[in-house]
């Protein structure tokens, strides 16, 4: 069995390892069809997040054709980033949030098969910010095709610490 990922970014809080990564947590815009988390018990349901920055679709097309896989990974990032600050509306600190489960949606040809590859950008943001409540299960999955194209969608279960 592999060793786990260890934080290498420094920082007393997750919002200054995301502030050291040069990051922030975006404004997520309102959506008159979904709520971009609801609290059940006490898991928060994050829907899913699309790699968007500023209100612009970062990528377009299908990984192993269109997109390379480095691309993706940053796309990867981006979606995780946002689902982020999904979580923190939920919760209201960054500190507080516990990642339970990632599920990752990645638009890509048949023969690509590695999915896994472009979710772990996605899962070392989150253990790079958040340290061990970043740590948590995951699943990869390659599909023929995400909502406006993205190469990604992410979706998460997290609690409140």
């Amino acid at each position: 069995m592999s060793q786990p990922l260890s934080q290498t970014v420094k920082g007393d809080s997750a919002s200054e390892r995301l502030q050291n990564l040069g990051l922030e947590l975006p404004d997520l815009a309102g959506n008159a069809y979904f709520v971009h988390h609801r609290a059940v018990g006490s898991s928060i349901h994050i829907s899913g997040q699309l790699p968007f920055k500023d209100g612009e679709l970062l990528g377009q097309g299908v990984v192993g054709r269109d997109v390379e896989l480095e691309t993706a990974k940053e796309l990867a990032r981006h979606a995780a980033l946002n689902c982020l600050a999904a979580a923190v509306q939920a919760v209201g600190d960054l500190d507080r949030v516990r990642i339970v489960q990632m599920l990752v949606f990645v638009a890509s040809t048949p023969d690509f098969g590695l999915q896994s590859q472009v979710a772990n950008a996605a899962s070392e943001l989150l253990i790079e910010v958040l340290g061990e409540n970043g740590r948590h299960a995951r699943t990869a999955i390659g599909v023929a095709g995400l909502p406006l194209n993205t190469p990604v969608e992410i979706q998460m279960i997290c609690t409140a610490v």
